[in-house]
């Protein structure tokens, strides 16, 4: 997380930018394999142009798995700091 900044969240929401992701594809992978392997998360996008990570997930069932929630609350907090 140390290398990703937090661009944007609303809960179900969150994009992350990190200047590694760009033009890595492999990194591109690793990613999307990583993120969209939880089954509470609906979709992700990752921009290789751009070094976005786009998340979106349901809430209430995220919050279900606890490492995901920490996640969660970690980004809002980072979120509130701005």
């Amino acid at each position: 997380m140390r290398s990703v900044q937090i661009s944007s969240y609303i809960p179900g929401r969150i994009r992350l930018y990190s200047k590694r992701l760009i033009g890595n594809a492999g990194l591109c992978r690793q990613v999307y394999a990583y993120i969209s392997s939880y089954h509470e998360i609906d979709s992700v996008e990752v921009n290789m142009v751009t070094g976005s990570v786009l998340i979106k997930y349901q809430p209430g069932l995220l919050r279900t798995n606890h490492e995901l929630a920490k996640v969660e609350q970690y980004v809002v907090k980072r979120i509130e700091r701005r």
